[in-house]
């Protein structure tokens, strides 16, 4: 039985913020997206901090927002950034927060599910479908570093997903 905290990670697409609002909305819980809480203490976009700041700025502020995260949410369902578990620090105060489960996905599932969105920064420019497979190498190994448990999302709807988190433990 996962208790408390339990925070969704992997790449953008992955469906971390679509499955942690069911599952917040199903068991009870509070949700809280971390890209949406710096854009709030930011008043920018993700996008705008990026173009402004640079990605370096933007992973401190991610770091810098869940260390306040450990310090005040509980029992809450925490989707979070794609890049934001790349940071050592951040996969260390991730598993602090509670329960890390890494939902897997596939370059070509990424693809049909991002198709014509350009809100992502790391997408944008030449060659999409050659990133997306350059950094699900690079990060796939990063997410199941971090993860106390691992769940494929391909082919899966959301009640599907969420029924294996509740069978493996995932509602208090």
């Amino acid at each position: 039985m996962i208790k408390g905290n339990i925070i969704f990670i992997g790449f953008m697409g992955a469906g971390k913020t679509s499955i942690g609002t069911e599952c917040a909305k199903k068991w009870g819980k509070q949700f809280l997206d971390t890209d949406q809480y710096i854009e709030a203490h930011a008043g920018k976009t993700i996008k705008e901090i990026f173009k402004d700041y640079g990605e370096d700025t933007f992973r401190q502020m991610e770091t810098e927002a869940l260390c306040s995260i450990l310090d005040t949410v509980e029992n809450s369902v925490i989707s979070v950034g794609g890049g934001l578990p790349l940071r050592e620090i951040n996969r260390g105060i991730l598993r602090q927060i509670g329960t890390v489960v890494y939902l897997k996905v596939s370059p070509e599932a990424v693809r049909e599910r991002l198709k014509g969105d350009t809100s992502r920064p790391l997408l944008q420019g030449e060659s999409p479908e050659e990133k997306i497979k350059a950094l699900l190498t690079k990060r796939g190994p990063v997410y199941q570093q971090a993860a106390h448990m691992v769940v494929d999302t391909d082919g899966k709807t959301i009640s599907e997903i969420i029924g294996e988190l509740e069978q493996a433990g995932g509602a208090e």
